[in-house]
């Protein structure tokens, strides 16, 4: 089955809309230059500075050297987004889905699962507008029922995305979460992505992936060999920590996730994208403690 590649930096210039690329003058004043494989970027909520712009957000984020940014939708604001994005030459790679944790894909409620699809067509229209690729998905909740159904009524919601997202060249990226589905929440940390890798396939579509949580499930498994599982399925990634002694997530580099098995797993299948960070933001220290901390762990 064919899965669309993670973004090279080469595609990067495709992916950029016109108001964005008209501000490209020289090639030395942008990160994404740099030789390093992976794009740096973060979402919208970190950035945490009372009482600026959108474009004064962004010109922080550009500053601090991250490569781009992810936004929310349904409710980013286009017209907005594109001036920040004219304005400072920062990409929006891509987006969150906004409200997939309460208006969800595995609800029994059929209204409530024709909302998450519209949800989910309105952030692939509004992410392209502004140039992005992907939009990060939690496809639901275990709570919502037997899996067997619950993987059933996902599958057969989101597919009716795909279309449109074929039109329009994005990829619907999966998030693994703490979402008691598609592995055992109370289970032991020797748990494979195998479930994932079912879930995925089943789409048989390149236009469905895998944004993969580097933190979300090392108190279930091993990342790196969830990352070799997962492949070529794997188009964007989100970093954090976790600690496995202290149960609990942490900034990127602390707690015990094997950072150097993470890189080593990474080289193997040939990943070569972007990655976001996701963790406790704040102004620009903040913000340029995270991006170092990305550099130090995978690039």
């Amino acid at each position: 089955m064919s899965r669309l590649p993670a973004l090279s930096r080469r595609d990067l210039l495709r992916t950029i809309p016109p108001v964005a690329a008209a501000t490209m003058v020289a090639p030395s004043a942008f990160a994404w230059q740099s030789t390093s494989k992976i794009l740096n970027t973060l979402k919208i909520g970190m950035v945490k500075i009372d009482g600026a712009s959108l474009e004064e957000r962004f010109r922080v984020v550009k500053e601090v050297g991250f490569d781009g940014i992810e936004m929310n939708s349904p409710g980013m604001d286009v017209e907005e987004t594109k001036a920040a994005i004219k304005a400072t030459g920062l990409v929006v790679d891509g987006t969150v889905c906004a409200g997939h944790w309460s208006i969800r894909h595995t609800s029994p409620d059929a209204a409530t699962r024709a909302k998450a699809l519209e949800n989910l067509q309105i952030a692939l229209r509004d992410t392209k507008a502004v140039g992005g690729d992907t939009v990060l998905l939690v496809v639901g909740k275990g709570e919502d029922g037997p899996e067997s159904e619950i993987w059933e009524r996902s599958i057969e919601n989101i597919s009716k995305a795909i279309p449109l997202a074929k039109e329009l060249n994005m990829t619907i990226a999966i998030e693994n979460v703490w979402n008691q589905f598609l592995y055992d929440h109370d289970g032991d940390s020797n748990q494979t992505a195998d479930k994932f890798v079912k879930y995925v396939d089943e789409f048989n579509s390149p236009h469905v992936g895998m944004q993969f949580d580097i933190g979300n499930h090392w108190k279930y498994g091993n990342t790196g060999d969830w990352i070799r599982t997962l492949g070529k399925r794997i188009v964007k990634l989100d970093s954090k920590g976790f600690s496995r002694a202290d149960n609990r997530f942490t900034k990127i580099g602390e707690g015990d996730v094997d950072w150097k098995d993470v890189k080593a797993a990474l080289n193997e299948i040939g990943y070569e994208g972007w990655c976001a960070a996701e963790v406790g933001g704040g102004g620009k220290e903040r913000l340029t403690e995270i991006l170092a901390n990305m550099k130090r762990t995978i690039g």
